[in-house]
């Protein structure tokens, strides 16, 4: 049996993890697999309920558990609260508190939804599937000192984007080992001609390379690889970067790639860690409890977590065949929508991907 904690969070979280579920009770029926659920708070739902965005009893009940499929956090009734107990520390939290320290978000167009992508027919042409590697757990988001003061009067607020030799090597070792499974190519992006910290991410990714012969690795400044990516996004194939780089560049690729409702991700740590899914777009606030949302990066989600966590290979490639032959029959969500296809309600969407398992 294998325990998977939920945490649906805020927002539409609550309405596309059960899809996620929905999709999991069927391929358990189907491979004669079980799965345990149990259920936690993180969030607003967290502040709401208990004061603070990461319990305590969600920490123990994650550590327990052979992984963690999450939701989305945060949402506007949240945001005067002080900083330190903002949802979005929820999740920042869990991520360091079980040093989760690779982000693995998957980019990749359908040629169901090629219509769909912000780019020109020829450009998507040549097929995306990009897979972006983001050290998640160092870099600006948690470096020190960080805050606000007053210098000469004037008010000053400032972050420190910070890597120790173990973090860039660390996160570099699961890309170029990830690129040696696929194309055995790998982008390094960073900031070398300008940031010290960039500097020393190249010269550590470098070295790491060593150990990786059969990789081709290249370098990119940041700047570059986000025009590249909506230039000749299929020049890609692993990408590996630090923190804030990461976070706006797999951010920009889910939009090539039609929608961000779309883009699943895993956040991986040491071995016997638990890992923890989630679709990598937001809370959606604007259409939560209106069963509009796209569940299938949710969905997704399930699917990495299949293979990634519980090497269950036959039974991830199953949601994804049926992802897509849901979307071939043309069925669609609202940020899917074009004309000429059907407009689907979030738990239908999810009860027609179960049903093409």
């Amino acid at each position: 049996m294998k325990k998977i904690y939920l945490l649906p969070g805020d927002g539409i979280g609550g309405e596309i993890i059960p899809q996620a579920v929905k999709v999991l009770d069927r391929i358990a029926a189907k491979f004669k697999h079980s799965f345990a659920y149990n259920h936690g708070l993180i969030g607003g739902a967290a502040i709401d309920a208990v004061g603070e965005p990461l319990p305590r009893d969600t920490i123990e009940q994650s550590r327990r558990a052979d992984a963690i499929l999450l939701g989305a956090v945060g949402g506007p009734q949240w945001d005067k609260l002080e900083k330190n107990i903002r949802p979005e520390r929820g999740i920042l939290g869990i991520r360091k508190t079980l040093d989760l320290f690779a982000n693995l978000r998957p980019a990749i167009l359908l040629k169901e939804l090629a219509s769909a992508s912000y780019l020109r027919p020829d450009i998507v042409a040549g097929g995306i599937d990009v897979m972006v590697v983001r050290e998640l757990t160092s870099g600006l988001y948690f470096g020190q000192p960080k805050g606000e003061n007053v210098v000469n009067g004037q008010r000053r607020g400032f972050n420190t984007m910070s890597y120790t030799e173990n973090e860039v090597r660390r996160v570099a070792k699961v890309a170029f080992e990830l690129a040696g499974k696929r194309k055995k190519i790998l982008c390094s992006v960073d900031k070398a001609n300008v940031l010290e910290a960039s500097q020393f991410w190249r010269e550590i990714v470098c070295d790491e390379a060593k150990n990786y012969p059969e990789i081709a690795l290249e370098h990119m400044y940041v700047d570059n690889a986000a025009m590249q990516l909506v230039r000749n996004p299929s020049q890609f194939d692993v990408i590996v970067t630090e923190n804030t780089f990461g976070d706006i560049l797999s951010d920009e690729a889910s939009a090539i790639t039609g929608s961000i409702g779309m883009l699943p991700s895993a956040s991986i740590g040491l071995p016997g860690t638990p890992a923890l899914y989630e679709p990598i777009h937001g809370s959606a606030p604007d259409i939560a409890g209106q069963d509009k949302a796209n569940p299938l990066a949710a969905i997704l989600s399930a699917a990495m977590m299949l293979r990634l966590s519980f090497k269950l290979m036959k039974e991830a490639q199953a949601i994804e065949n049926a992802v897509q032959k849901t979307l071939a029959e043309g069925f669609r969500t609202s940020d899917l929508m074009t004309p000429g296809h059907a407009l689907v309600s979030c738990s239908r969407m999810g009860d027609l991907v179960a049903e093409r398992l």
